[in-house]
């Protein structure tokens, strides 16, 4: 909201009364519960910030912090007990700098500063008009504590009676009134420029470099050692096995097959007595010995070709939530880019979640195209059914989760509740251009492309799945193989969940970096992935489809975990609303995390058991 404090460009005030506001004994607590708790009130002017100013530990550079303090405590020097003190005055300090105007004159005067500094100032020795007497005065500040039985105020004749025998024995219509006054002073700075006005608050970032290009440097390790490993299985294991193939009994790339050594054929067994046919039979099984040997170690990913592109169960979910995963990564890469680009910066209040919005919803488009095509790919042929499913799955799940933790938030009166205008309006994005677009990017994916095409069909009787090593089943495997991942994004995950809970700047800016780490993790997801199927197939079991998309989320349970373990270990977040949101909210930022990467690893596994099954054609 617009405040009431007045500020004309270029003039100072020494001091100006604002207000006097009156509160009765359940708004003293609420004022004493916000400055036990450390609140602090948020400003903006000319769109920056209103910054309480450090200096960072060797002293050398000045940095801002948004926000300032609503109050102080301290402990009483007569009963130990605590008090608590109300900042009623603020010295607002505006910098700004000349513009270069034409033909070397001096332009316009443009802000590139906004300092707060916040003082608690007693409600006593002041004039008729409410302002103090001495505004640098504060060793008796404004405590937040009701006189006995009194009502005390500031305005008019009303005579101030703040007696020291002050207690806790008032009544119920007792009230307190704070009389509010304020500083204004511009002063020009002629080493910063418009244009890097922002630097400030992120100063305290910057000197975490290092810590940055060390999270760069173990994510780089980490996928460098993982590229050996896919490199490994591609040139030695995978291309070694299709030559011994094609040495041992493939002919115009078909792979036949031949009795195993220790079964006779029904030819054989019908001419067991007679003499000469056995001494044929024997020649040719020595002749065939080492083929058959050769045949007996034809083991593992080999042997589930006709199984490996069976479509899977519950196909009619995957695909849509890999069309959902394809519309979240165009929105995260564009956020990306743009931010990377000085795009989307702070200056651009409310820019991020805008430009994500718009982006999530253009991209619907993609969605509805890759959810078709692997649909009809899995065999399915209710197209548009597929459609709605894909447009109102998952976003349905994020509105309805929204909309209902929003009720909290309305209850608690917070202004950070989303207004029902903006509740509606996201609707009818949904409902109204989202939807449309699902539809057009499924009509052309199902119809004008249609599916993708497998190198070799699937038996008509399943394979039966011989018993599993504990890597290789489901939930151990997902755990193990997302822990890679979450490895390579720790570190600069910390500074994000940092920036966001703990830094007093509140900014989050090193969009550099991030970027190098979440192509890291992109090439470690997809490696992985392919690790993990490629182990999968090895033990004959051809059930890859939901795998390799559990495989490429599964680091989304580590970061959840994390969060949990920040939350007990390093916030100090009270009451069950504000607990609720944080772990809501943490478990819808994990879940779209999941489906970003887990879309990308089921797509690296397809096109990854399309090339090694490409290369081969069985009969």
């Amino acid at each position: 909201m617009v405040s009431d404090y007045q500020l004309e460009m270029g003039k100072d005030e020494e001091v100006r009364y604002l207000c006097s506001h009156k509160i009765d004994r359940a708004g003293m607590r609420r004022a004493q519960e916000i400055v036990k708790n450390g609140y602090v009130a948020e400003w903006i002017l000319d769109n920056l910030p209103g910054a309480t100013s450090f200096v960072t530990v060797d002293k050398r550079q000045k940095y801002y912090a948004a926000g300032f303090k609503m109050g102080s405590e301290d402990l009483s020097p007569t009963t130990g007990k605590p008090r608590y003190f109300i900042n009623n005055h603020v010295t607002l300090v505006v910098r700004y700098h000349r513009a270069p105007g034409r033909d070397g004159n001096q332009g316009k005067k443009v802000i590139v500063g906004f300092e707060v500094y916040a003082k608690s100032i007693e409600a006593v020795n002041r004039d008729a008009s409410g302002l103090p007497e001495n505004i640098h005065d504060v060793r008796n500040g404004m405590e937040l504590r009701m006189p006995r039985n009194t009502t005390t105020t500031i305005s008019g004749d009303t005579h101030i009676d703040f007696s020291p025998e002050m207690s806790e024995n008032y009544d119920d219509s007792a009230t307190l009134t704070i009389p509010y006054t304020y500083s204004v002073y511009f002063r020009e700075d002629e080493n910063l420029e418009w244009a890097n006005r922002w630097d400030l608050y992120f100063v305290n970032q910057e000197e975490s470099s290092n810590i940055h290009w060390l999270a760069i440097v173990n994510s780089v390790v980490i996928s460098m050692l993982l590229t050996a490993a896919v490199a490994v299985i591609f040139m030695r294991t995978i291309r070694g096995d299709i030559k011994g193939y094609k040495e041992n009994g493939i002919e115009e790339g078909k792979l036949k097959t031949r009795a195993r050594r220790g079964h006779r054929s029904p030819r054989m067994n019908s001419a067991e007595k007679g003499g000469l046919l056995d001494q044929l039979d024997a020649d040719h099984d020595a002749d065939l010995s080492s083929d058959d040997e050769s045949i007996e170690d034809t083991t593992g990913w080999k042997l589930v070709h006709g199984d490996v592109f069976r479509s899977p169960a519950n196909g009619g979910i995957l695909a849509p939530l890999v069309g959902s995963g394809m519309q979240l990564l165009f929105m995260s890469l564009g956020l990306l880019a743009l931010s990377c680009f000085g795009v989307l910066n702070p200056s651009f209040r409310g820019g991020f979640i805008s430009v994500g919005m718009a982006l999530f919803v253009v991209a619907g488009a993609f969605s509805g195209y890759f959810s078709a095509r692997i649909y009809k790919t899995f065999g399915g042929q209710l197209w548009q059914k597929n459609c709605m499913v894909t447009a109102l799955l998952f976003p349905g799940l994020l509105f309805v989760t929204t909309f209902i933790l929003n009720l909290f938030v309305w209850a608690q009166a917070s202004s950070t509740a989303i207004p029902f205008g903006t509740l509606v309006g996201l609707v009818a994005l949904w409902l109204l251009i989202q939807l449309p677009l699902v539809y057009a990017g499924s009509w052309y994916g199902f119809v004008r492309v249609g599916s993708w095409t497998h190198p070799i069909k699937a038996n008509v009787i399943p394979r039966q799945i011989p018993p599993q090593s504990w890597y290789t089943k489901s939930m151990q495997g997902v755990l193990v193989a997302g822990l890679i991942p979450f490895a390579v994004i720790f570190i600069e995950l910390l500074f994000v969940f940092k920036s966001l809970w703990q830094d007093k700047s509140g900014y989050y800016y090193v969009f550099g970096f991030l970027a190098v780490v979440s192509t890291i993790l992109i090439l470690a997801v997809m490696e992985v992935t392919v690790i993990a199927v490629y182990i999968q197939l090895c033990s004959e079991n051809y059930n890859w489809w939901w795998q390799s998309f559990f495989v490429g989320g599964g680091s989304a349970i580590w970061v959840f975990a994390y969060c949990v373990y920040y939350y007990f270990h390093h916030l100090h977040i009270q009451g069950f609303v504000s607990t609720l949101l944080f772990f809501a909210y943490s478990f819808l930022a994990c879940t779209v995390y999941g489906l970003l990467t887990g879309t990308i690893g089921f797509l690296t596994a397809y096109a990854f058991v399309r090339r090694i099954y490409g290369a081969i054609k069985a009969d």
